[in-house]
C-alpha cells in the first residue's frame, strides 16, 4: 500500500511540474507575441538587443510605411518587388569641388532611364543652391523624369568631426542614409564619378536577385589578386579574396536597418546604428580607405549578406591599367564606368576622359548618335596609346545599345502619342 501511495506522490509531483511548464511557455510565447506587435506599430522596444531574438524567430522582413509624398509602400521579402510607381531611388553624396561632377552623373542616369527617377543628394550647403538652379534649368521634358531631394551633411552629433574627416570630406555620409532615409526601403548609392553607360533602372533590377540573406550588392575591388591593393596591404579584415568597392552600392535599407551584424569587437550582434562607431574606434589607426574599409570589415564577418555583382557594373581604370582583366565587360561591354582617382580632370587616363567630356557636353534634345555618341568615338581614338584608350571599345559597346534602347522608346512613345523622352 505504501508504494502505491508512494507512485501516486510521484505522478502528482511529476504533472504539476509539466503544468508549470507548459504554461511558463505560453507566457512567454504571448510575451514575444506583445512584442513584435510593438516593432510592427512602430512603439520602440525597452531594449534593442532584448528583442533580437524576436527577429531571429519570426522570418522575413516587414516593409516599414512611407510617409513621404511620392513614396509607395511595399513590403520586402525574398524578393524586392519593385515601387508601384516604378522609380528607381538613387543617392549620392557632394562635397567640395565635386558639382559639376555630380551634375554629369546625374545626367547620365536621366539620359538612358525610360523609369522616373528619384535622386536624393547630400550636399553642404553652400551647393544647395547650385544644385536647384543646374536641376531647374534641365528642359521640362528631362526634369518629368525625376524627383530630386536635396538633404544637408549630416553625421552623429558626438562624432560629426571625426566622421567628416574619415578619407574624404563627407565620403562616410554613406554609412548613416539607412538611419537618415529611414522611410526608403531600397537605395542605389554612387560616388560623384560614376557614369551611368545603362539605364538605372537594369542595376536597380539586381534587387530582385538578392535572397533572403542579401542585404547590400556591391562588385568586387579587383578581378586580379596579383595587383589587389586589400590582399597585399589592408591591416584589417576584409570581404573575400581582394574586398569589395563600394563606389556602386544598392542597399535593401529595410533588412539592412533590422539586421544584428556579427562582429569581432564583442560575441553580441549589433545593429547598424550601434557598429559603426565602434568599429572607427578600433580600426582607426589601420584603415586607409575609410567608410570602404569599414564595410569591408564588416561584410567580412558577414559575407552571408553581401550579393556580389560583375566588374562590369563598377569599371574602373584597375580594370584596363595593366591591360583588360574584367571579363564581363570584355563580353557586354561597360554598364558603369567609375572614375577614381579624380582620371576624369586629368590626362591619366584619357580614355575615361573622353567618355565623361562627352557626356558633359551633350546637349539635351540633341541626337544622341550625331552629338554623344560619334564624337565620343573620335576622342578615343586618340587614345589607343594607353592600356584603357585599347580598350575603350568596352565603353561604347553598351552604350550604342542604351542609346538604341532609348530612339526605340521615343519612336514608340510618339507612335502612341505619349511623349516623355528627350531627342536620342
Amino acid at each position: 500500500m505504501r508504494c502505491y501511495l508512494h507512485a501516486f506522490l510521484l505522478c502528482m509531483v511529476f504533472t504539476f511540474c509539466s503544468l508549470l511548464y507548459v504554461f511558463s511557455q505560453l507566457a512567454s510565447t504571448f510575451e514575444d507575441s506583445e512584442e513584435w506587435n510593438l516593432r510592427e506599430q512602430g512603439i520602440p522596444e525597452r531594449n534593442s538587443h532584448d528583442t533580437g531574438h524576436i527577429l531571429r524567430k519570426r522570418p522575413g522582413l516587414a516593409g516599414l510605411r512611407d510617409r513621404e509624398e511620392g513614396l509607395d509602400r511595399e513590403r520586402s521579402g525574398s524578393a524586392v518587388k519593385e515601387h508601384s510607381d516604378e522609380r528607381s531611388h538613387l543617392a549620392v553624396v557632394a562635397c567640395g569641388p565635386r558639382l559639376e561632377e555630380t551634375l554629369t552623373m546625374l545626367k547620365s542616369a536621366v539620359l538612358f532611364s525610360k523609369k522616373p527617377l528619384h535622386f536624393y543628394i547630400f550636399a553642404e550647403e553652400n551647393l544647395h543652391h547650385s544644385f536647384r538652379s543646374a536641376l531647374d534649368s534641365w528642359p521640362r521634358t528631362v526634369q518629368n523624369k525625376f524627383k530630386s531631394t536635396i538633404y544637408p551633411i549630416t553625421f552623429p552629433k558626438d562624432n560629426a568631426k571625426e566622421w567628416k574627416k574619415l578619407f574624404k570630406p563627407c565620403a562616410s555620409q554613406r554609412l548613416f542614409l539607412p538611419l537618415i532615409l529611414k522611410e526608403v526601403d531600397s537605395l542605389l548609392y554612387v560616388d560623384t564619378d560614376i557614369l551611368f553607360l545603362r539605364s538605372v533602372e537594369d542595376m536597380w533590377a539586381l534587387l530582385s536577385r538578392f535572397n533572403s540573406s542579401h542585404l547590400a550588392a556591391m562588385a568586387p575591388e579587383h578581378e586580379e589578386p596579383r595587383i589587389g591593393w586589400y590582399n597585399r596591404f589592408a591591416r584589417h579584415p576584409y570581404y573575400g579574396k581582394t574586398g569589395i568597392n563600394s563606389g556602386v552600392m544598392l542597399m535593401n535599407m529595410t533588412r539592412l536597418r533590422e539586421k544584428f551584424f556579427k562582429n569581432d569587437m564583442t560575441a553580441v550582434e549589433l545593429r547598424w546604428e550601434e557598429i559603426l562607431m565602434p568599429l572607427l574606434q578600433k580600426y582607426k589607426l589601420n584603415i586607409t580607405w575609410g567608410d570602404q574599409d569599414l564595410l569591408n570589415i564588416i561584410f567580412h564577418h558577414n559575407p552571408e549578406s553581401l550579393y556580389v555583382f560583375p566588374c562590369h557594373w563598377n569599371y574602373r581604370p584597375d580594370h584596363c591599367i595593366y591591360g583588360s582583366n574584367c571579363q564581363g565587360a570584355e563580353q557586354e561591354g561597360v554598364f558603369i564606368l567609375h572614375g577614381n582617382r579624380g582620371v576624369y580632370h586629368d590626362d591619366k587616363q584619357p580614355a575615361f576622359r573622353a567618355v565623361y567630356d562627352a557626356i558633359q557636353k551633350y546637349p539635351f534634345g540633341e541626337n544622341m548618335e550625331a552629338s554623344l555618341l560619334q564624337p565620343l568615338e573620335a576622342s578615343l581614338q586618340a587614345t589607343t596609346h594607353t592600356y584603357c584608350g585599347r580598350a575603350s571599345h568596352l565603353f561604347t559597346k553598351r552604350l550604342k545599345q542604351s542609346i538604341m534602347s532609348v530612339h526605340q522608346d521615343i519612336t514608340q512613345s510618339r507612335q502612341s502619342g505619349h511623349y516623355f523622352n528627350t531627342t536620342p
